[in-house]
């Protein structure tokens, strides 16, 4: 009786371990967007754009 118990924990357990995985993925991928919106953001089109050289 205490292997069947001991399945079923084993069970619990990967359950548990891929939905930490799962909720890990999601912050991940959340965090990747923000990255993306900042770095969107920071682009300055007109800066760098034209070169002045006087000699």
């Amino acid at each position: 009786m205490s292997s069947i118990s001991g399945l079923g924990v084993a069970g619990l357990k990967q359950q548990v371990g891929l939905a930490v995985l799962a909720k890990s993925l999601d912050v991940v991928q959340a965090n990747g967007q923000q990255l993306i919106q900042m770095m969107q953001q920071s682009v300055q089109p007109n800066v760098g754009g034209n070169l002045d050289i006087k000699v």
